[in-house]
Order: structure tokens, then sequence, then C-alpha cells
């Protein structure tokens, strides 16, 4: 059995394909157009799909697209009408659309297959999970795990804004739901929006903006109470309230009333790319990063009692705060969690895919896939030698190659020992948000200037932004207090106490640059200010190329950790092509690139003769 899941229409579109309860294939639309979180229809995504299984659409038993437009269409019309006359500018705005096109998806829908072949009997075996059920899935089905509570937190799908579920088998019982407008994923989304972030694209830097707040202090603590006071109702099962005059998300076109939170929190919205960050920002990113921790664990709490299950699988853009999910495991809720490494909008087509196949179709599952289904996240598309040498002759690059894979490998190794900055392309791409090995920029932890140097000369981006180790998993206790598998970069730890340095009595007052370079570890790349690391475990079944370099990196330095970050800069999405690699390559100050076996040294290489600029190019997130 054939199943094509799609998501597109709001943002990250994307396609996956199943066959026989198995991925096949997984993009995202974006990485194909270079368009950041691209909505549109995913083209590009079902072509790869349908090519890397061999398959034609009318081949195809079935479709499943990632929620219920209808539904969400009914949620849009009775929101305005509760809130009206408030919202009338965003409801003339959304209608038109919804009129000429979002009513009528499966005709858009319809015409956008024709492009691969007949759509016409595949049409008949379109199916529209719900937007949380597609999310559940992804994690359920894709997981180790054959019974599991299932915790899915977003923004809002059609009505529900989270979710709890039971999957035992084949099967997906839903428990608990709550509905919009009150939204954890939306509540600190607006916090994105005061801090001058961009919503939907920023939430990550939330997070990482919070670790410079004074834990402990009674500003911190002023903040997080005004929330929990002011803002939101956390209850004991984890489901929360929102008062809609502190927002505007509901009918209006921004996140939260400006007038509303300066005068609660004592200072104006910050202006993107205007203003600089304060101590104020900092200090109320950590109070909402610590309410919604709270709100994760009461609802993974009322998830074990209702599922009395040892195991619990995340999905939702909530599951990407890596921070509460280190607390959650921290925790000892559960003996284990799997966490949808796609858990955004992205993952819902893999989702929809999954519950076509197990709960429309009954497909049994009674075995999981080991170590998970996901088999490290490289679902997408592989580069060839052909494209590779094609990308060098078109911009006259020079390379070099090597007979033997170790000797690319050992020369890797060598350069980022020397402190150089190094491109990494190998194998397929990874499904998701997370650079794992495949499309990553790397260096050296141990170097005191690297997190400056990748932030502002290779990424250019926010300097106060960390930067993830990527550590042999059987080395990962050695530097981490971890003691499970984090393939996918999704679980933030402390860095063992063994490696930190001491800190000044004063430290808690320094500013943001201050504690930013000051030296906290003997790993300083890759340890936040609060010491803390984002830890993806390397493994060598999963990506053995890339367990061989930090190896190889190993016996040089003594050291089986490297920094890992995204091959892209700000703004754009991570690389898919060996084009789109050379092409950053040569706008930044990276020193070297590999290709699969083929490396490409900066001193070696021509002037980069072209006007294009990448500012220009890519909308800065």
């Amino acid at each position: 059995m054939r199943i094509l899941g799609i998501s597109a229409f709001y943002h990250d579109s994307a396609a996956a394909l199943l066959q026989d309860g198995r991925i096949i294939a997984a993009a995202q639309e974006e990485r194909f157009t270079r368009k950041k979180h691209d909505p549109g229809f995913p083209t590009h995504a079902v072509r790869y799909c349908l090519d890397e299984a061999g398959v034609r659409l009318e081949d195809l038993d079935a479709i499943a697209f990632y929620d219920k437009p209808l539904l969400k269409f009914e949620r849009l019309l009775e929101t305005y009408y509760g809130f009206a006359p408030k919202g009338i500018r965003s409801f003339l705005m959304s209608m038109p659309v919804w009129m000429k096109e979002k009513l009528f998806l499966k005709k858009l829908i319809r015409d956008e297959l024709k492009a691969f072949g007949d759509p016409g009997p595949v049409m008949r075996k379109l199916l529209f999970p719900e937007h949380h059920l597609s999310h559940a899935a992804s994690a359920y089905y894709a997981s180790p795990h054959t019974d599991a509570a299932v915790l899915t937190i977003d923004g809002v799908g059609e009505w529900a804004t989270a979710s709890i579920c039971h999957g035992k088998g084949k099967d997906m019982t839903i428990l608990r739901e709550l509905h919009f407008p009150h939204s954890l994923g939306l509540l600190y989304s607006a916090f994105t929006y005061f801090c001058g972030f961009r919503v939907n694209s920023g939430e990550y830097k939330l997070m990482g903006l919070a670790p410079y707040g004074r834990a402990g202090s009674a500003e911190v603590e002023r903040y997080r109470e005004l929330i929990l006071k002011e803002l939101v109702r956390l209850n004991d099962d984890g489901s929360i309230w929102l008062d809609q005059r502190y927002f505007d998300y509901a009918t209006g076109l921004r996140m939260a009333d400006d007038a509303a939170w300066a005068k609660l929190f004592g200072f104006p919205r910050r202006e993107p790319e205007k203003d600089e960050l304060a101590q104020h920002h900092c200090d109320l990113a950590l109070a909402i990063q610590l309410v919604t921790e709270e709100a994760v664990l009461r609802m993974a709490r009322e998830a074990k009692r209702l599922t009395g299950s040892d195991h619990l699988c995340l999905a939702g853009g909530v599951a990407l705060n890596c921070v509460a999910n280190g607390k959650l495991l921290e925790s000892g809720l559960f003996k284990d969690l799997f966490i949808q490494p796609a858990a955004g909008d992205a993952g819902g087509a893999l989702g929809a895919a999954y519950a076509a196949h197990h709960i429309h179709h009954g497909a049994a599952r009674d075995t999981a896939e080991q170590p998970d289904a996901m088999r490290g996240g490289y679902l997408g598309p592989a580069i060839t030698t052909q494209d590779v040498e094609r990308t060098a002759r078109r911009y006259g690059a020079p390379f070099h190659t090597f007979a033997d894979p170790q000797q690319l490998v050992d020369r890797a190794a060598a350069l980022l020992a020397e402190g150089k900055v190094v491109g990494w392309v190998n194998g397929r791409m990874e499904f998701g948000p997370r650079a794992l090995g495949a499309r990553s920029i790397l260096g050296d932890p141990r170097d005191t200037e690297m997190q400056k140097k990748l932030n502002l000369k290779i990424k250019y981006r926010e300097s106060f932004r960390p930067f993830a180790p990527a550590v042999l998993a059987e080395d990962a206790p050695r530097y981490f207090d971890i003691h499970t598998r984090s393939p996918y970069m999704l679980l933030v730890r402390p860095v063992q106490h063994d490696l930190r340095k001491p800190l000044p009595a004063d430290y808690p007052q320094f500013g943001i640059r201050e504690k930013l370079y000051h030296e906290r570890s003997s790993l300083p790349a890759i340890t936040h200010v609060d010491f803390s690391a984002r830890v993806q475990t390397v493994h060598r079944e999963t990506n053995p190329r890339f367990h061989a370099l930090i190896s190889a990196f190993k016996v040089r330095t003594g050291v089986g950790v490297l920094v890992n970050t995204s091959f892209n800069v700000r703004g754009e999405p991570i690389v898919c092509t060996p084009e789109d690699a050379y092409r950053c390559f040569m706008r930044t100050e990276m020193d070297a690139l590999v290709v699969g076996d083929h490396l490409f040294l900066k001193p070696e290489q021509p002037a980069w003769q072209r006007t294009d600029n990448w500012k220009e190019e890519f909308v800065l997130d």
C-alpha cells in the first residue's frame, strides 16, 4: 500500500510517502524552492517522493492532507462572530482567500496533482485527518513503541491547540483536547513577537535568549507572576485559559496588544532589527520559558494519569522546545520519550499518511521499528557524484577527491582540529528543522572564538544564539548529563561538572555580551551561558560517515564532540543540493566544503564574482 501525505497552505509545506507503512521519503518544500517556511503546494517535494519510491501518481492507494480545512473555516467564522465587531479588518482580508481557494481545497489539490499524471483515480481516495491527529500519528507510529501516551502541543489546528492521545497497537484514541483561543503555542509566540522576533520562526531564539535571564531574581519572578496572574490561568491538568484582552491573534493582525503589554511589563515591544536586546528582554524570555515548562510538565502528568503508559511521544511545534523536553526527561514521569524530529507542520504530512495507513485502512502494527522509523531523519534527496562535478564545472571550482573515503574523513578532521570551519554535505538530507550531519556546518568545540566566528562570519545572525554539540553516542555521558538517545537534537542537557570552569561571584550581574564571551567550560563553543547544551547523539548505524568524522577528530584531539549547526545563512533554508552548498560556502567565511567524496578548499576557489546578495535573496528570520 502506497500513501502520499501532504501538508500545505499555512507554513512549512511538505510531502511524505509510505509504502506498506515504511517511510520511503519525506521532504519540506522550502529546501527545493529556497523560500523559508514555504506555504505553497509542495510540488517539488511530491515529485521527489514519487521519484524516490519509483511510483507514478496513478500507483498511489491514497493521498492524505494533514488537516480538515472546512473545520478550520468553521473555527474562523465562529471566532469572528464571537468577537464582533472587533476583527473586521482581519475578516475582510482573510475571507477572499478562503472563498477563492481554501474552501475548494479538493479542486486546488486536483489541479496541482495534474503535473504528475491523472489525479482522477487517487482523488477518490483523498483523506483529511484532523491536524492534531496528524501530529499525534507522526510521533506515535514513527516511535519504537506499541503502547504510548501521545502529547501534541502547537499554535492551533482546526479547533485543537493541544491533545492527549493513547496509542496502542494500530489504534489511536484521542482522550483530551484544549481548544482555541487558549493555546500554549500561541502564548509562547506572543512573547516571541513582543521580544522582537519573527512568529513561527523566531521561537527558538526566545528559547535561546532565556538562559541570559537572571534565574531566581526578583525581576524574573515578578514577570512570571504577572504572566500567571494577568495573561494565563494554568490548571493542574496543564490546560490553560488566556485572557483575550491582552491578545490580538484571534481576530487581528498581531499576536498581542502592544499597549497593554507595555503597561503590564513596563517596557514597549522591541522593534526587530532596530532595538538592542536588553536585560529585561532576557528576564521576560526566562519567565515565559519557565511557565511553558510547567505547563508541559502538567500536561505530561495528565497524559500519564490517563494512559498509564511508560512511554511518551511528542509532536507539534512546542515539542521543538528542547529545554522543556529536557525538563520532562529529568522529571522521570516516563521511562522513555520519543520526539518527532519534524514536530511542526512539515511532520503533519508524515502523520497524515500514517493516519491513513493505520487508522483509516486499519493496517496492523504489532511491532515497531527500532530504534525508530525515522532512520536518523535522513529521508530527503541524496547527493550524487554527477551533481557535485556538474556544480564544480559550472563555477570553475577546483576540488580534491580521495581513493579511500577514510582519507577524506581524516583530512576533514585535521582541518577541524586546526580551527577551520567545514561545510559538510553527505548522503540524504534531513527531514525537519535540525541539521543532523547530512547538511551541516561543523567546527571545533574547544575553540574559544568558534561561537563568535560561526554567528557573525558564517551564519550572519545574532551573537547570543548558542550552537549544538554532535557527540559520539557512546561518549555522550562523558560530556553531558544524558543517559538516553538524542539523535534528533531535541533534548537540552547540562554539561558535565568536570568540564565546567568556575564563574566569578558577580557573573549573574554580567551583561549579555559579557556572559556570552566568558569562557564557561573546556568546550566553550557548545556550552550555553547556563552550562546547558542541545545534544545530538551520533550513531554509527544511522550516519556512519558522520560518526567516522567525529571519531577521527577524537583521535587527533581526544574530544569526541563537534559543533554542529545547519548549513545555511540567516533566513535561508538548509541547503539541499551541491550547488546550494557551494553558493553558501562562497558567500561566507567557511574554510572548506566537503560534498560527498569531494573536498573544496576556500583559498583554491576562484573569486566569487556574482553580484547576488543573500540578504536580498532571503527574508531575515
